[in-house]
């Protein structure tokens, strides 16, 4: 598993994912890899959780989830945050996660 991006990161319940969010965006979209963070585009402003939903709402319908299956576990009121992805198949992550340019 050597060959995983820096951002996601397996462990006993699923797969840990680290993304930097920027809200206000155009449009939600994957913008690329900053470090070890995935950037992920919101369109939702960072007011009442709103881009927080919004980003649990776009990684489910990027991975075919349920919105029930992925949480947010730190960084709840910063733009650096960890996902929690219920998910057991890490290389289906990193695949339907892929940046493509």
């Amino acid at each position: 598993m050597s060959d995983l991006p820096g951002y996601l990161r397996p462990n006993a319940t699923g797969v840990s994912l680290q993304v930097k969010v920027v809200p206000r965006s155009s449009r939600n979209e994957i913008a690329g890899v900053l470090g070890d963070r995935l950037k992920i585009k919101i369109a939702a402003p960072p007011v009442d959780s709103a881009a927080n939903q919004e980003l649990v709402e776009f990684l489910a319908r990027q991975l075919g989830i349920a919105r029930g299956a992925i949480q947010i576990i730190h960084g709840l009121a910063s733009r650096n945050k960890t996902v929690h992805l219920g998910i057991a198949d890490v290389s289906a992550v990193a695949e339907r996660l892929a940046v493509k340019h």
